[in-house]
């Protein structure tokens, strides 16, 4: 009965041994996941920084080619509002100097006209 015993405690402790290193095995196997898992996600958020990034340069640029824009088509109306304001006052200007020689033609027809003393 000893040596029964004996061989049962052995194979008891046989397989203690053999569960405590496959669980080793097994919090390793683990513990590789993990760390590939946290590689993969720094990959992703790298590569996601990246891209944000990339957007932000795009999304700056397309603002500054907007105002650009803004500005040119701002400039140009300032001109063609001054092209206008000019092109009133010449046509003004001309249109007062049409009626000054008319009045002027008037005046001298009408002085120029003698009446008969008889």
């Amino acid at each position: 009965m000893k040596l029964f015993d004996i061989e049962a405690y052995r194979s008891w402790a046989e397989m203690e041994l053999e569960q405590e290193k496959e669980v080793e095995e097994a919090e390793v196997a683990v513990q590789e996941a993990e760390d590939y898992l946290e590689s993969d996600m720094e990959s992703a958020m790298d590569e996601f920084r990246r891209f944000e990034e990339e957007m932000e340069r795009m999304a700056r640029s397309e603002l500054e080619s907007l105002e650009r824009a803004a500005e040119s088509a701002r400039k140009m109306g300032n001109l063609f509002e001054k092209a206008a304001t000019i092109a009133s006052k010449m046509y003004m200007e001309a249109a007062l100097n049409s009626a000054t020689a008319s009045m002027k033609t008037a005046w001298k027809g009408l002085s120029s006209i003698k009446v008969h003393p008889s």
